[in-house]
């Protein structure tokens, strides 16, 4: 209701309120603010004061206000240059001399002045009496009066209880009135509140620490405090002072100088160690093994962990593709129900607004006992009443959609896959080249076996098998081969670099070959040149043993050079590195070769 007691144009609760003959209401002060009156009409001072009576001559040049008018239309034209907080604009007031009253416009102001509605924008004449021919609206100033009393009665000021509970305390400091139940809450006896005037501040204790501190006193003889130890009694493995062998102590003991002694023993000290020493040098090279051991084992670990990742987002990547189009289904379903029922809430809201406010108000008109003061009101009343009621028309009062989504995923046969995935060790390996992890200028083709590029650079494809222990064999079948390129065939590691040839990081280990000869390489490091090369129609192979920890490579059935590398662990991929003058195809599933002929020797 409160918006219902507050002025259009200030914004603050009526002050004075006069009925306009639109029916909306203005404070008086207000209205003062909003009426306009053409200039060249305004009446002479001295007529003004002969009308006014004594005394009136300087209220009615108080209620003079700031005019402008508009050529030829016999009314002033509502010229605005402040704003209110209701966003009407107003004109300012001129300062008023001293013993002014704010009755009226002044009498002389003729049918010109006019004021104009701030709501509905209507113009309304005023008459000789000025605004005080507009009626004054008891029964709502009445009901402002009532309300502003019950706002003013002491309140608890942050209950949450309608109506609040009255207040227990009031805090200086902060300014705010609290109840019992809310001072207890929110202006508690600590932290930055224990200093309000509430409660005294409490004392904290404290004190100072103390520090001590001596120094250290240098070795004396026991028997003898001012004398220094120079001598070392063997019989007793003591030091002794030179009066103490004055006094006959150790007369019968073998007696030797301190410094001899403790060379000596020193000397014996060395010696002893030196087999200690040998066995601490086998400790720690132990121990070194044991750490690469454990080196091994972490790496070991996040590789495998690694390419267990990769494995199992290759086959989540068509379900986040298949999941992402289903959530914009959901998406855009959701979104349309949700603007059509915030349509539906916001105007709800505002017609149920409007009319509450309406309700209330009239409600506290009918309390009045004014017969004559209802009349006034009362068929504007019942006109806004009426067009209320007409706004809820049939079918405004029902939802538009429903909250009910039609959408049903089965995903069980999908779940009881991923409920029977686990680990296998198999001794024939089928893969294909893995287009995730491939980079972007690999063209695949065939199901993912058939590897070729785009670019003129080397770039790398890795496959989709992970291998840690066993013996596995593949092959890959040169289809194009043009410009003699140097393709690369290996394995790597899953974060191997891919935008140059691989074995070129230490991510992965490779042989290189054009159409005259082959090197093997890792860490860009090249190795064992060895003759013989690939052409269309040849075909490379792979063979890796996780037994043996070896890598070695054949073209057409022979053996290229020595075994390539050795001393390979860990958890590898198969991989291959070309341009766009080279299609590969790979086949999988290979039986290990069982007789190799005769490998061909590196050149020097």
């Amino acid at each position: 209701m409160e918006e219902e007691l507050k002025c259009p144009v200030c914004g603050s609760l009526f002050r004075e309120p006069i009925i306009l003959p639109c029916s909306h209401n203005v404070c008086l002060p207000c209205a003062r603010t909003i009426a306009v009156q053409t200039p060249e009409r305004e009446q002479p001072e001295a007529e003004c004061a002969a009308g006014g009576g004594s005394g009136g001559g300087g209220g009615e040049h108080a209620d003079k206000l700031s005019l402008h008018s508009e050529s030829d239309s016999g009314y002033g034209s509502y010229t605005p240059s402040l704003k209110s907080p209701n966003g009407v604009r107003v004109l300012p007031l001129g300062p008023a001399p001293a013993g002014s009253s704010s009755a009226a416009l002044p009498r002389g102001a003729g049918p010109s002045s006019s004021l104009t509605c701030p709501q509905c924008h209507r113009s309304a004449s005023l008459d000789p009496r000025g605004l005080r021919g507009f009626p004054r609206n008891r029964l709502l100033e009445a009901i402002v009066q009532r309300y502003q009393q019950g706002r003013a009665a002491a309140k608890c000021q942050l209950c949450d209880r309608s109506p609040p509970e009255a207040a227990a305390v009031a805090c200086e400091q902060c300014e705010v009135l609290y109840c019992a139940a809310c001072q207890l809450k929110c202006h508690p006896t600590r932290g930055p509140f224990a200093k309000h005037r509430l409660l005294p501040p409490p004392s904290l204790p404290g004190g100072p620490g103390k520090a001590a501190g001596g120094a250290r006193k240098l070795p004396t003889c026991a028997d003898h405090e001012l004398e220094n130890y120079s001598m070392y009694c063997v019989s007793c493995a003591t030091p002794v002072c030179y009066q103490c062998l004055e006094e006959g102590k150790h007369g019968q003991h073998e007696v030797k100088a301190l410094g001899a002694m403790w060379k000596q023993h020193k000397t014996q000290l060395s010696q002893a160690l030196n087999g200690v020493s040998d066995k601490a040098k086998e400790a720690k090279e132990f121990l070194v093994q044991l750490k690469n051991i454990l080196q091994q084992i972490q790496e070991n670990g996040l590789d495998y962990e690694a390419c267990l990742v990769a494995q199992c987002d290759a086959l989540v990547d068509a379900l986040t593709r298949q999941k992402a189009k289903l959530l914009t289904k959901v998406t855009k379903e959701r979104e349309h129900k949700l603007k059509v029922v915030w349509d539906q809430i916001n105007h709800c809201t505002l017609k149920l607004r409007q009319s509450t406010g309406l309700m209330e108000y009239c409600l506290e008109v009918i309390k009045e006992n004014d017969p004559s003061g209802f009349l006034q009101i009362s068929d504007a009343l019942i006109k806004r009443v009426q067009v209320s009621q007409e706004q809820w028309v049939k079918g405004a009062l029902e939802p538009k959609v429903s909250a009910e989504f039609d959408l049903t995923l089965d995903s069980e046969p999908l779940l009881q896959s991923i409920h029977q995935l686990d680990f296998i060790q198999m001794k024939l390996a089928w893969f294909t080249f893995d287009p995730s992890s491939a980079h972007r200028d690999i063209v695949l083709s065939n199901d993912n076996q058939t590897a070729t590029c785009s670019s003129y650079d080397d770039r790398v494809v890795l496959g989709t098998a992970a291998f840690s222990k066993g013996v596995h064999y593949w092959e890959l079948h040169v289809d194009r081969y043009d410009n003699h390129p140097d393709p690369a065939f290996g394995i790597a590691r899953i974060n191997v670099v891919k935008d140059m040839m691989l074995g070129k990081d230490d991510k992965a280990w490779a042989m290189y070959v054009d159409n005259n000869r082959s090197w093997f390489m890792h860490c860009n490091s090249h190795t064992s040149r060895t003759e013989g090369g690939v052409s269309k129609g040849a075909t490379v192979g792979v063979l890796l043993d996780l037994n043996k920890h070896s890598l070695t490579f054949y073209i057409n059935g022979q053996q290229q050079g020595p075994s390539a590398f050795e001393n390979v662990e860990g958890v590898f991929m198969p991989a291959l590195s070309l341009n766009r003058n080279v299609q590969v195809t790979l086949h999988t599933g290979l039986e290990v070769p069982q007789s190799v002929r005769q490998p061909k020797l590196p050149s020097n």
